[in-house]
Order: C-alpha cells, then sequence, then structure tokens
C-alpha cells in the first residue's frame, strides 16, 4: 500500500506495528535553544520508532552544519536503524513538520520513494493523548542501497551558475529579517542578506494555526503570494537547509517534480568573502 508525503496521526495510529512501517524521530534544534533532541526522544517517542541524527548521519568532512551524506554513509546510517529499501517511513519531529522535513527530503534524495512525513508531529500526538514509550531501542541492522538523486540538490557551484543563466527560481525559508538583514543570523561569522534575484517565504506561512500543514489551495497560494511561478523550476534555501526542505515538500505536495535544495545554504553562501549579496 502507497502513502502520500505526509499522514495523518490517525493514520500512523491505525499502521503503528506494520513490518514494512519505520517511524523515524528526525528532530533537531538550533545550539542556542539548549535542547538536546535525542534525550528528549530517549524520554518520551511514539511506540517503536528510531532516532535519526541529523549532525550524524552527515558529510562530516565539513565545516557546514549537517550537510548530506555519501550514499554509503546514509545507507550504513539508515540501515543501522532497521530502515530497508522497501519500509514505508514515517518521520516526525518535537515541533511539528520542521526537521522532520530534512528527513523526508534526505530519504528521497537517496531514492526512497515512500517516506511521509507526520502532519502535526509529536506536538498534535501527545495532544490527543496516543500513546509514547521511552528508552533507547536497539533494531536489528539490514542491508540498504542508496544512489544519490543529484537532481534534487544543488551545490555552490550550481548556485553560482544560476545567478548567470537564471533558470531556477530560488526560494529562501528564513524569516523576512535575516533575508533582508535587518535580524542578525544565528550562526556567527555569516554576513547579512540574500543570495542575489531569490524570493521570501518564511517557511512558518505553511503552517494552519494548529501546526499542521496547509492544504493544497493555501499551500499554493502561500508560493504564489512569494511571487514564485510554479510551472518553473525551483530551488529552496534557508540557514542550513532545514527548513528550505519544509519548503521542498509543500512544493512536493503541490505535485511539483523540478525542485531541490541548495544544501549548504546560507552558512555556505553568507559564510563566505567571494559570494555576491543582496539586502
Amino acid at each position: 500500500m502507497t502513502m502520500g508525503a505526509r499522514v495523518t496521526t490517525d493514520w500512523l495510529a491505525a499502521n503503528l506495528g506494520r513490518r514494512d512501517l519505520r517511524v523515524v524521530d528526525g528532530s533537531w534544534h538550533l545550539p542556542e535553544l539548549k535542547r538536546d533532541a535525542f534525550e528528549e526522544f530517549v524520554e518520551a517517542h511514539i511506540p517503536g520508532a528510531v532516532f535519526f541524527d541529523i549532525d550524524a548521519i552527515a558529510d562530516t568532512s565539513t565545516l557546514l552544519p549537517h550537510m548530506l551524506p555519501s550514499a554509503r554513509a546514509f545507507a550504513e546510517g539508515v540501515g543501522a536503524l532497521g530502515c530497508g529499501n522497501a519500509d514505508r517511513v514515517v518521520v516526525y519531529d518535537t515541533r511539528g513538520v520542521v526537521s522532520a522535513a530534512r528527513v523526508w527530503w534526505t530519504f528521497r534524495a537517496f531514492g526512497h520513494a515512500q517516506v511521509a512525513v507526520l502532519d502535526g508531529g509529536l506536538p498534535r500526538w501527545r495532544a490527543e493523548r496516543r500513546p509514547v514509550e521511552s528508552g533507547l531501542p536497539a533494531p536489528r541492522f539490514r542491508r540498504y542501497t542508496a544512489r544519490l538523486h543529484p537532481s534534487r540538490v544543488r551545490d555552490l557551484a550550481q548556485m553560482r551558475a544560476n545567478l548567470r543563466h537564471g533558470r531556477e527560481q530560488v526560494v529562501d525559508a528564513r524569516s523576512h529579517g535575516r533575508f533582508v538583514g535587518t535580524e542578525p543570523e544565528p550562526r556567527p561569522g555569516l554576513r547579512a542578506g540574500h543570495i542575489p534575484g531569490s524570493l521570501n517565504l518564511p517557511y512558518d506561512r505553511l503552517y494552519a494555526k494548529d501546526g499542521t500543514l496547509l492544504g493544497l489551495d493555501a499551500l499554493r497560494r502561500a508560493f504564489e503570494a512569494a511571487g514564485v511561478d510554479l510551472d518553473r523550476p525551483v530551488v529552496t534555501t534557508c540557514g542550513s537547509g532545514v527548513t528550505a526542505s519544509v519548503l521542498a515538500l509543500g512544493l512536493h505536495l503541490l505535485g511539483r517534480k523540478q525542485v531541490a535544495v541548495y544544501d549548504g545554504s546560507w552558512s555556505e553562501w553568507g559564510g563566505r568573502p567571494d559570494t555576491p549579496v543582496e539586502r
């Protein structure tokens, strides 16, 4: 049975425990929040869930935060979590749908089609008084084969080239203040502003008041209000590739196929002296 890119708490509750379903906690927090996502997972998580650490299943050869790992490292990481290629994977986080979208995109970047986010995440699950468990799971290692899909990720050289040819729209998920340089960046050493010619759609505009993602019509209106032409290719960006994935998820839900995430995002672009910046 196939599933869409987002599932409800009702759907997950009805399917929890199926042999081909893997539930993944993809929670992550900015360092200044002083929250330990792994400790919170051990304290309480959806029954049967495993923890996906985006800082560990990552490219550790760069100083940029949680960049995409190699296909081999991804395969080893998710294999250790008990995930197989044929499994349906549901990702959630402790904020709703934020870092869960990054994990969703990472699975898709390595060719895993049957992956979804839990709409509303753990907050909605717990608000509905659904069960949680504590402790550290010990999943059995499973063989996993991964292959990177380059069409779903962009690097610095491709973003530089896009400044010249402009074939792809660049949409920035950071707050408007960070986009225009009136709010400080949370990471030290980054310049203020945005990639020249990019559009701004703060990721939190894709949520309803209850913390779930907007319906399709409202999602479409949010992108169009930001000036996005939904018939043209899009590259999403943010601070470090996390909330850019929320925009990528929204575009995927709208049926857009030509969508990529700039993995380095502002941590890379804004941290260099040789990249042009607009404010």
